[in-house]
Parts: structure tokens; C-alpha cells; sequence
């Protein structure tokens, strides 16, 4: 059982990006606009489909985000690849929040599915994460798992085998 919440808000988060949350040279969020939610709502070490942990957090959309001004011009558009990096920042905290120390990095995933499109009119991203494998051993620390994302309740993008490691490099 972690020592942290299991739930934060934007300032947590935030925080979160300055290292102030587990502490230097530690899992750490990018900072905005970069980071890709407003709130996690549920983080576990144990819970999920496969009881192996899971996330869920969520991210506020408005018109003006950054991003729709230039993904397209007259054809707004969140780019789907900020969509799976929101993906790969909640599985790096979610080793971070246990307790496991390192910098995280994304090594892969195994398969994406793009579903759908985020547009300036939807209201709210979802990201849910459920955790198949998170190990520590001596030489690694690693986290694998499958996620979605939606919008306004409709599943978007699907991806299998997400791999997240921390390293104290």
C-alpha cells in the first residue's frame, strides 16, 4: 500500500512536475502543456481487471487548447499521440506512487487503436489503465499495461501492452 493518496488534483499534479512529489530524480509528470490530465481520480497498486493495479484520471478539454490551433488549422483535431503520451505519463506515475524510485521513460506498446477524435466541442478525456504486469527487481522496474481513453464517454483509443520503466540514470 503506497504512502500517497489515491486520488490528486491539478495542484498535486503540478506539483508532481516539479519533482516535489516523490521526491528528486524521481517518477515526475511533464509540465504544462505538456501534461495531459487535470486529475486522478483512482490509483491502486492492487486493484484493476487484473488486480495488478490500475489508474483512472481525467483531462478538461476547451476550445482553446494549444494544440487545436495547429492540429489542423481549420480542422481541429487533438493529435493522438498526445493521447497515448497521457496514456504512458499515468502508468510512469502510477510506479512513482508506489513507492518505486527512478526517472520513468516509455519503452513501447504493443498495439494502438484510434477509435475516434477529440475536438474542440467534446468536454472530457478519461483515461483508464489497468496494469498486467509491475515488477522490481534489482536491474529493473517496470510496469506493463492496457488502457483506453474516452471522450465524453465514447471509447477512442486502445492500447495493448504499454510499457513504462523507471531508471535512476
Amino acid at each position: 500500500m503506497s504512502a500517497f493518496p489515491s486520488s490528486f488534483d491539478k495542484e498535486a499534479l503540478l506539483a508532481c512536475s516539479r519533482g516535489e512529489l516523490f521526491g528528486p530524480g524521481n517518477a515526475q509528470l511533464p509540465a504544462p502543456p505538456m501534461l495531459m490530465m487535470d486529475r486522478i481520480t483512482e490509483v491502486s497498486s492492487d486493484g484493476g481487471a487484473h488486480g495488478k493495479g490500475h489508474i483512472v484520471a481525467e483531462f478538461d478539454i476547451h476550445p482553446d487548447l494549444w494544440f487545436f490551433e495547429c492540429h489542423f488549422p481549420g480542422n481541429p483535431i487533438m493529435p493522438g499521440c498526445l493521447g497515448l503520451d497521457g496514456l504512458w505519463q499515468l502508468t510512469g506515475f502510477n510506479l512513482g506512487w508506489r513507492g518505486w524510485q527512478g526517472r520513468g521513460y516509455a519503452l513501447g506498446v504493443g498495439e494502438v487503436k484510434l477509435t475516434g477524435m477529440v475536438r474542440p466541442d467534446r468536454k472530457l478525456l478519461t483515461y483508464k489503465i489497468d496494469f498486467t504486469k509491475a515488477l522490481q527487481t534489482r536491474r529493473l522496474t517496470m510496469g506493463v499495461a492496457d488502457g483506453i481513453v474516452e471522450a465524453d464517454g465514447d471509447v477512442i483509443y486502445q492500447v495493448k501492452d504499454m510499457k513504462v520503466a523507471l531508471s535512476e540514470a
